[in-house]
């Protein structure tokens, strides 16, 4: 499961707005602007998620589980989880593929 905010956190670690990554997945400039826009996991049909992971998995994007540790090793963004107000949900997790770490 992907949240809105892992979403928009890749889209930009690669430096790109949501048309180029609607071109990148093949999919609507509507529908990566609804799933961004989401509450927190993206909701979509299973073709249109494919899509947008494939696209993502290919400029080198890793989503990471909450809790697991990167495979690669390599460096990236987690949201912890521990800043103040209620963010439960979050899963900010996010990296890119291989990348080392520093």
């Amino acid at each position: 499961m992907i949240g809105a905010a892992q979403l928009r956190g890749a889209r930009a670690l690669l430096g790109i707005d949501q048309r180029e990554l609607a071109l990148m997945s093949g999919l609507s400039l509507p529908t990566i602007q609804r799933m961004e826009s989401s509450k927190d996991i993206i909701r979509g049909n299973v073709d249109s998620l494919m899509k947008l992971i494939a696209a993502l998995d290919s400029a080198g994007i890793e989503f990471i589980a909450q809790g697991a540790a990167s495979p690669q090793g390599g460096r990236g963004v987690r949201f912890s989880g521990q800043q103040q107000g209620d963010r439960t949900g979050r899963t900010g997790d996010w990296m890119l593929s291989g990348s080392r770490a520093a």
